[in-house]
């Protein structure tokens, strides 16, 4: 079975019983929380996928580390002890936050900039994405410098490309033509 799919099938399985315990805002705060922290600690992230390491060690520091979890987040770390399957944690938290989402109706629209972007700009691409979708948007950045400046915008299948590069392509075809 691929990692994926049982990323998506854990991760169901969570948000139902968060559901049914009332309590899947919190554990979608947890499921953020552990994404970005293993997304953004190469440690915890060699450490979790280490095949040496025994899985108690595993779930003893994922339980440390996530101390303030909720109960229903903390019984994901039991369930991968008993499967030995911690290396799709990340995915797991990644797509229970999707799950999530589509269940409050909220979209993502990743949005590209050259830089981090500023209050000024987060403004210009609400604006813009108002205009693109009527479903509560969470905004997703990602800096990629090599599109010079200005923005892209994508949620869902949709693309609105406001980036300097992508000017400059488009004169470049017009001139060229």
């Amino acid at each position: 079975m691929s990692g994926t799919r049982a990323a998506i099938r854990y991760a169901k399985a969570i948000l139902e019983i968060a559901q049914s315990k009332g309590v899947a805002e919190a554990v979608s705060e947890d499921m953020k929380m552990i994404a970005s922290t293993i997304k953004g600690n190469a440690e915890l992230s060699s450490f979790i996928e280490n095949p040496t390491l025994k899985v108690e060690q595993k779930q003893n520091a994922l339980l440390e580390v996530f101390a303030s979890a909720n109960d229903v987040t903390k019984s994901l770390f039991r369930l991968l002890y008993e499967n030995k399957r911690f290396e799709i944690l990340e995915a797991i938290a990644s797509e229970y936050n999707v799950l999530f989402d589509v269940m409050n109706g909220v979209e993502v629209a990743k949005v590209t900039t050259a830089i981090p972007m500023d209050a000024a700009l987060e403004a210009k691409v609400l604006a813009k994405i108002a205009t693109l979708s009527d479903k509560k948007i969470t905004i997703e950045n990602i800096v990629d410098p090599a599109i010079i400046g200005g923005f892209i915008i994508t949620i869902g299948d949709k693309q609105y490309n406001a980036s300097v590069a992508n000017r400059l392509q488009v004169l470049k075809r017009e001139l060229s033509n």
